[in-house]
């Protein structure tokens, strides 16, 4: 048996001595041991769809005991759940009701070597809903080991979700290695209370490696403050109930990347606040904030000074909050480095379920000083009052902008009336690089039957955008509005509108979400003419014109494209 073997590529050949030495190659050619040609061969076997990769897997190592060891520690590397650690011990001793593991008698000593020969494999152990629910007695067996915790030595990532019984043995659970912490109380009738408190304060000297926290509670259950000020090394946190001291432990941390909040009705401290103005959040990457009125939010951003490059804000508004959304927005935009924000979200709502929000021009003002701006997202449960006026100015300010969606409730009036089809067109002009677009627009001056043969805005055509969602658009002729997109955006590939989550309840629903279909359908076909026409000009040698969808062709379309797909409108 060879054991000193190398492998060295050349030419597209493998070649191998036993003394580790091959004189004939230089020494830039890369030489490969055999235990690394192995498990990179095992990492590409990894990567194949669930059944085939247990099954390959499980072939490999049953195949040669050199085999053996790296099949088992990719096979058990990633579990879904305790099912499988539960399973492979006899099946004397479990018995599976109705998705419930649970034990018939008890384990022995040989029952745990068996458990030892695969739970030290176990990297990551994520339990969610579709794992095997595992009984009272696994808990308690799984609670006194006859060695020392914890029960998977080399975990690194644990996600956990399991009954409130069952939350004392995530001690057990819980390693020196462990990088990653999700712990998720939804689970039905988790109850909060000392115990788990005190669990959750001593967890962070069972795992001090910790850089990915998440925990997912009730509203203003479970506080974290004590856990997150023992941990140094955080990269991701989403924490759920925490103090101002926390915070500021937070806003200290040099590796801090990103951070999801959720900020209570309850305002932060001033002290806090005069603490937060010194330099905070120094390499925060996103921020993530939600919150249930616009006083916490304002008092959050009333100091502060971060240079994230992805911000997303998820803001429920009170009655008559609307009106100082734009005072709230300014300070938001102020305390953003305004070079650095490449990405806003925005999502409002109203907590109030009977009164809609009002987004007025003043809002999108503070803005355009975000001149890096790549991506913009606007969803509001109410109406938004978007112009041409404004939607220029906006486009004028953010001439780097990828990807635009700004989406208000369908029955606002000013959805479908404020902003043009002229105003999409400056769009595109001021934002050569835009992909996708979600917007709602009044198409009326295209609206027609026929396609006019007249090329729109001198020939002008946006290379970049693939994506159009153009929400609660309401269009009569699919022709007329089909030749005026094809013409302006002839890259697009999927157009879309009437989306059925949010129109299917509207009586209106079927006949524009057809006409809409239609629209996406003949504009592939337009596109695919114009490649034709490209193909048989060239091969006659001819040179390419600047539009050739133009004069006497589009003629030739007008007033039919309706009745082909049967939907005279």
């Amino acid at each position: 048996m060879v054991t000193s073997a190398v492998l060295a590529r050349r030419d597209g050949f493998w070649l191998m001595n036993d003394s580790g030495i091959t004189p004939s190659l230089p020494a830039s050619v890369r030489i490969m041991s055999i235990s690394e040609l192995k498990w990179n061969i095992f990492q590409l076997v990894n990567l194949w769809e669930p059944t085939a990769r247990k099954q390959t897997l499980l072939a490999l190592a049953l195949t040669c005991e050199s085999f053996t060891g790296p099949a088992l520690d990719f096979l058990w590397r990633e579990l879904d759940g305790l099912g499988p650690l539960i399973r492979c011990l006899p099946s004397s001793l479990w018995k599976l009701d109705k998705r419930e593991l649970e034990f018939q008698r008890a384990v022995t000593f040989d029952d745990w070597s068996i458990f030892c020969k695969y739970n030290h494999r176990v990297r990551s152990l994520r339990m969610r809903w579709s794992s095997y629910r595992v009984g009272t007695g696994i808990w308690d067996a799984f609670g006194c080991p006859p060695f020392s915790p914890p029960l998977l030595p080399n975990l690194t990532s644990l996600e956990w979700y399991a009954p409130s019984r069952a939350f004392p043995c995530i001690r057990s659970f819980v390693t020196q290695k462990l990088t990653t912490l999700n712990i998720d109380t939804y689970y039905p009738g988790f109850e909060y209370g000392p115990s788990f408190q005190s669990i959750l304060s001593c967890i962070p000297m069972l795992c001090p490696s910790v850089s990915h926290f998440e925990l997912k509670s009730k509203s203003g259950s479970g506080d974290v403050s004590l856990a997150l000020q023992c941990w140094s090394h955080l990269i991701s946190v989403k924490p759920g109930k925490f103090s101002d001291a926390a915070l500021l432990h937070l806003s200290n941390l040099p590796s801090l990347r990103e951070l999801y909040l959720k900020l209570h009705s309850t305002p932060i401290a001033a002290d806090t606040q005069k603490l937060l103005q010194h330099p905070a959040f120094s390499a925060l990457h996103k921020l993530d904030v939600t919150c249930e009125s616009l006083a916490p939010l304002d008092a959050f951003f009333e100091t502060l000074s971060i240079s994230p490059e992805i911000l997303s804000l998820a803001i429920s508004t009170i009655d008559g909050e609307d009106s100082a959304l734009p005072a709230s927005i300014s300070r938001i935009s102020n305390a953003c480095t305004y070079s650095a924000l490449k990405h806003l979200r925005i999502i409002m709502d109203s907590m109030n379920g009977d009164s809609n929000i009002s987004i007025s021009a003043a809002v999108f003002q503070p803005l355009c000083a975000l001149r890096n701006l790549r991506k913009f997202e606007l969803e509001v449960e109410g109406d938004v009052q978007l112009d041409d006026a404004t939607l220029l100015q906006l486009a004028k300010a953010w001439p780097l902008l990828e990807e635009l969606v700004i989406r208000g409730e369908y029955e606002g009036p000013s959805n479908s009336q404020d902003t043009t089809s002229d105003a999409f067109v400056s769009l595109l002009q001021h934002c050569p690089h835009l992909t996708s677009i979600g917007i709602t627009l009044d198409w009326s001056a295209v609206d027609r039957r026929h396609i006019s043969p007249r090329i729109p805005y001198q020939g002008f055509a946006h290379k970049a955008l693939s994506h159009a969602d153009f929400g609660s658009s309401r269009i009569r002729h699919v022709t007329g509005v089909a030749g005026f997109i094809s013409a302006i955006a002839p890259k697009l590939e999927g157009i879309f509108g009437w989306d059925y989550d949010n129109h299917h309840n509207h009586e209106d629903y079927d006949m524009y979400s057809a006409r809409w279909n239609a629209v996406h359908r003949l504009v592939k076909a337009f596109r695919m003419v114009r490649e034709q026409e490209r193909g048989m000009m060239l091969s006659a040698g001819e040179n390419v014109v600047s539009d050739v969808s133009g004069g006497e062709e589009s003629e030739e379309y007008s007033g039919g494209e309706d009745e082909l797909y049967g939907l005279d409108f």
